[in-house]
């Protein structure tokens, strides 16, 4: 138990969400909770995590989710371990809960370069229906950018996708590669728009910078087949849009594609059950599918190492293998080793900041002076 990374999880209390300032202590090491002297409130060790309340041991609970990130159908897990099925989906869904707050606090904390980003659709059949889930990859660093599951393949899944894409980083200088959905480049317009500040009174001018690049790959099919693929530049010019392939992909030969979001879909299939074709593990409900996707995505990022980000092991690197393996969270900076799904359902989000009334206390004054 380590109290100076913990915080204050009453909303109520001014040291809420602050951590490493010395107001949380333990209270009790075999009841395993800390005491936040402030306000005087105890809280366990596990909450505001993924193993709150799971009245099970966490090794368990670790296993279930880890199997459940990797493929495994629910309904095996129940088999197996001799568990009750609504305990295997309330873990899921609290996993994938925790996997969302987990990304928003980490990637979607605007430190991502977003030099080139690709785009992509699945369609998903659940139990009465078609759904679709869309995501987004960077392409340097193959980090999951996000996701959103919708009912209809339109502006407004493809908007809310290109938002969460930009609360991951700057898209300033972006190259946006996407199928042939007219619906990228109208919503690309609206969501990365920067307003413009002249100093005069009224509400800025929004205008998409110039930095920002759309391009298209359309495929032909015929009978079900690709027979050819046609490449459109919908914003900037040919030359700009080959410049950031070649320095984002590493390749001179590299043209407008959306090879590496198309990968990372078949990882989603690969590991989530109601995404197998033809499965008999179909998702019933929408937010059971929101959840499998944010706990699969995240454990792709933080504890998924790619083969194709694995450099050479050098004389300053750590002893170990012929190769030196990395995450997409760790080729994009977030972080600086590969997580373990135990650590990633242990890791206490801090919660977001929240407006407190009246005088702030004598304390906090003096934190503050401090800075």
């Amino acid at each position: 138990m380590n109290p100076h990374e913990r915080f204050c999880h009453n909303a109520a209390c001014w040291a809420y969400g602050r951590a490493g300032e010395g107001h949380i202590v333990i209270h009790s090491q075999r009841e395993r909770r800390y005491r936040c002297k402030r306000c005087g409130t105890t809280f366990s060790a596990t909450t505001g995590t993924a193993l709150y309340r799971a009245h099970k041991p966490a090794a368990l609970v670790v296993i279930v989710v880890t199997l459940l990130a990797h493929g495994c159908p629910p309904q095996a897990v129940v088999a197996a371990y001799g568990l009750d099925e609504r305990t295997v989906a309330r873990w899921q869904t609290e996993a994938g809960a925790h996997c969302r707050r987990l990304h928003e606090h980490l990637v979607a904390a605007g430190q991502v370069e977003l030099a080139h980003v690709q785009a992509d659709e699945l369609r998903v059949r659940v139990v009465g229906g078609v759904v679709w889930l869309a995501s987004a990859v960077a392409v340097r660093s193959r980090l999951w950018l996000g996701g959103v599951v919708g009912r209809q393949r339109d502006g407004a899944l493809i908007h809310v996708l290109l938002t969460r894409v930009r609360a991951c980083g700057a898209t300033a200088a972006a190259l946006l590669c996407t199928d042939g959905l007219a619906s990228y480049a109208t919503q690309a317009r609206r969501a990365f728009r920067e307003a413009v500040r002249t100093g005069r009174g009224g509400r800025p001018r929004l205008v998409l910078p110039a930095g920002v690049l759309l391009a298209q790959a359309v495929k032909r099919r015929t009978k079900r087949r690709v027979v050819g693929v046609e490449r459109r530049i919908v914003r900037g010019t040919a030359a700009a849009v080959a410049a950031r392939l070649v320095a984002t992909q590493g390749t001179a030969t590299a043209v407008v594609n959306t090879a590496y979001v198309e990968r990372l879909n078949a990882t989603f299939r690969a590991r989530l059950a109601p995404l197998t074709r033809r499965t008999r593990a179909a998702a019933r409900e929408l937010p059971t599918l929101e959840a499998g996707m944010w706990l699969v995505g995240t454990t792709y990022n933080l504890c998924s190492p790619q083969r194709s980000l694995r450099s050479r092991r050098g004389g300053g690197d750590p002893p170990g293998g012929k190769w030196l393996e990395r995450t997409p969270a760790e080729m994009a900076g977030l972080t600086d080793r590969r997580w373990s799904v135990a650590e990633l359902l242990a890791f206490p989000v801090p919660p977001p900041p929240v407006t407190h009334r009246g005088r702030p206390p004598k304390w906090l004054v003096d934190l503050r002076r401090a800075a």
